[in-house]
């Protein structure tokens, strides 16, 4: 008999429906039932396309003697972390204070009423595995750990609330953000961070897209090795589009490769990863790195957006699995089962001379390099023969069951029973998790706002701006901003990075467009709005949740930690400064100064933890508006001048091509566009 989840939209909730555990979502309902019946709370957090999370609802989840066990003694709550970010933050570093590695699941207990954590752990097996305990060995100890150690509970509860609340003041600081200083090292210690060395062997890779746009920007700068910064920030862009995190035949990248050489992914393909990658790869194009792998990647990555996760109203979905399965009559999917290759397979997909052919372009071999299955990484960069692209159609076509030309939208297989009884024309594809969330989509929009600036393909405008359209016509629901929509229909109030993505979505569909000058007003409008409910009067910055959304919080955290994705406050103060250039309004960068000095002991003690605080005081020192004609505009969009914002303006002084304004002055107009570059490139480096 399926159990309370069944009714939830999630899609991770919805996969542990059928489990025999008496599962709660996160409700004030299940919080007082916890108290009532003094249960500790089982607290599982996961997403629907984390592998582990999968196994874990296999097994233990699907277990009946930890079912019943789990049941009796305490109240067990299953939350879905896109849906509520602010929890998983709160609990993921009450985990981490406990000397445990973050990662999902995550699982924690906590004491009912307060709802303080005093253990966790990730994942956990049904029998003792990998180093770890069987889980219902767990259940048995944390609940008589409960029963009977109240003295070292309530001292081990006490430790954990002190560390989340001085985690959340942050120390104050009288550090001087006008320092310039702080920039260089930032930039230097955080490009030290995208450096694959010997000791990185074996390690996963991650894209770290927030630590690579930093080392990115660097490279204007002259101190220090600003040819090797180049050098590394080259080969981050290349290890992403030759690599096997790259889907070569079908576009998109996935998650992250378990090995330290970029070839063997984790095959869950996240929406938030590809509008970064590709928002970084079109930043490096116009840096000068014009590379064809880099090119090709934008584009197949577009083409995956446009036919796999694209919502017909125009959104983008969150997410597709690791796992897929094989055959109908599969039990289980298998990871990566829809994206590799066995050698057996190409020796009758292809001749033997096209077989050759392709070897020679991938790292192909009868052994394989994943499970004896082979995953596509490219050898270099080059651009790709005709030939060799009709090979990778036929791959699709594989993989597909029709040709890529032939195949504009791709039906997505919404959950496992459904992947298993469609009658799909070629493999069984992965599932794909079809809610739409603000941050998410505003990610990938600036991904392709950016890609438009510099290769003015017209579906990149028209997917951005369809997607942009969704959130403004339909996210808000009794005038406020909500950040998760399910069909149809917003649901769960935005967070801080919902706000902050969003209008940076905007701010870079202005860059892009700069005639189009709707978009900077709807920023404007939503900035009124983020600084209405979740700035912080009290120190600066904003907070993750608005002021009447944080009642079943331990603490009101504000986000400025880049992980996956960037920091909320990172982006926001950037947003800031972007919004005095454009505007001139001083009361954008009066807000900007206080929450970069809120952080100003973290960007002065913690450089690492805060690439995107890093770029926003980038932005602060930097930031410049320039002035400019129609004719001269699409020109400086295609450069990469990462702390520029443009403008239109057809009543420059006699004889002017452009204007540059930094703070409260303007350079001399620059009658030439060599001169406009000149003065663009050095006001960036003073």
């Amino acid at each position: 008999m399926p159990n309370r989840l069944a009714n939830t939209q999630s899609l991770y909730l919805r996969k542990h429906a059928e489990n025999p555990i008496d599962w709660w979502y996160w409700c004030e309902e299940a919080l007082e039932a916890a108290k009532q019946e003094n249960k500790p709370i089982f607290l599982s957090i996961g997403y629907s396309s984390c592998h582990w999370c999968t196994v874990m609802e296999g097994e233990a989840f699907s277990d009946q003697a930890i079912a019943t066990y789990l049941n009796d003694n305490f109240l067990p709550i299953k939350v879905d972390r896109e849906e509520r970010p602010d929890l998983d933050s709160i609990y993921m570093s009450s985990l981490q204070m406990m000397g445990i590695q973050g990662g999902w699941p995550l699982n924690i207990f906590l004491t009912p009423g307060d709802l303080v954590p005093f253990y966790g752990g990730t994942y956990f097996p049904v029998e003792p595995r990998y180093g770890r305990p069987g889980f219902l060995q767990v259940l048995q100890s944390i609940r008589h750990f409960y029963d009977v150690e109240k003295e070292k509970l309530n001292g081990f509860k006490q430790e954990i609330l002190k560390g989340l609340q001085q985690s959340a003041t942050l120390p104050m600081s009288e550090i001087d953000v006008n320092n310039a200083q702080l920039i260089y090292r930032g930039v230097d210690v955080n490009t030290k961070i995208i450096q694959v060395t010997a000791e990185d062997f074996g390690r996963p890779c991650f894209p770290m897209i927030p630590y690579s746009n930093l080392a990115l920007e660097g490279t204007r700068f002259l101190f220090g090795e600003p040819e090797e910064r180049q050098k590394l920030v080259i080969q981050r862009g290349q290890d992403l589009a030759l690599g096997g995190i790259f889907d070569h035949v079908g576009g998109g990248f996935h998650r992250y490769t378990v090995d330290s050489t970029w070839t063997v992914p984790h095959f869950e393909k996240m929406l938030y990863d590809n509008g970064q990658i590709m928002e970084y790869l079109a930043n490096l194009w116009s840096n000068g790195q014009q590379e064809p792998a880099f090119e090709r990647a934008i584009a197949l990555t577009v083409q995956w957006l446009q036919r796999e996760m694209t919502s017909p109203e125009g959104y983008f979905y969150a997410a597709q699995d690791a796992d897929s399965f094989a055959t109908k009559e599969d039990k289980e999917p298998e990871e990566g089962t829809f994206y590799v290759w066995k050698y057996e397979q190409l020796e009758q997909l292809l001749n033997t001379k096209k077989l050759e052919e392709l070897t020679e372009v991938f790292t192909i071999t009868p052994e394989g390099n994943f499970e004896g299955k082979n995953v596509l990484q490219r050898r270099n960069g080059s651009k790709f023969s005709d030939s060799i692209e009709i090979i990778l159609d036929k791959l699709f076509q594989e993989r597909y069951g029709t040709s890529r030309n032939n195949l504009e939208t791709f039906l997505p297989a919404k959950n496992n029973q459904e992947a298993q009884e469609i009658n799909w024309p070629g493999r069984i594809p992965a599932v794909t998790d079809t809610k739409m969330i603000v941050a998410w989509n505003s990610l990938m929009i600036s991904g392709l706002a950016r890609a438009y600036a510099i290769f003015k393909q017209p579906l990149y405008w028209q997917l951005g701006c369809n997607a942009t359209q969704f959130i403004l016509n339909k996210q808000w629901l009794n005038g406020r901003l909500h950040r998760i929509n399910y069909e149809g229909n917003p649901s769960i109030l935005a967070q801080s990075e919902d706000y902050g993505f969003l209008i940076k979505a905007l701010l870079d569909l202005h860059a892009a467009n700069a005639q189009e000058t709707q978009w900077l007003d709807k920023a404007i409008e939503i900035q009124q709005e983020f600084d209405e409910f979740f700035w912080s009067l009290e120190m600066g910055g904003y907070y993750n949740n608005a002021a009447d959304n944080s009642n079943d919080l331990l603490v009101r955290e504000r986000s400025y930690i880049d992980n996956a994705t960037p920091s909320a406050n990172g982006i926001a103060i950037s947003n800031l400064v972007r919004l005095a250039r454009l505007t001139d309004n001083l009361d954008y960068l009066d807000k900007a100064e206080q929450g970069l000095q809120a952080f100003s002991h973290i960007l002065s003690e913690s450089p690492r933890a805060c690439p995107s605080l890093l770029t926003a005081l980038d932005w602060y020192h930097f930031g410049c508006l320039v002035r400019t004609n129609e004719t001269l505009l699409p020109k400086l969009m295609t450069q990469y001048f990462p702390t520029t914002a443009y403008c239109l303006d057809n009543n420059l002084p006699d004889n002017a091509v452009g204007l540059v304004c930094q703070g409260l002055s303007c350079l001399e107009p620059a009658t030439t566009e060599e001169q406009l570059l000149n003065q663009i490139i050095e006001i960036g480096q003073i």
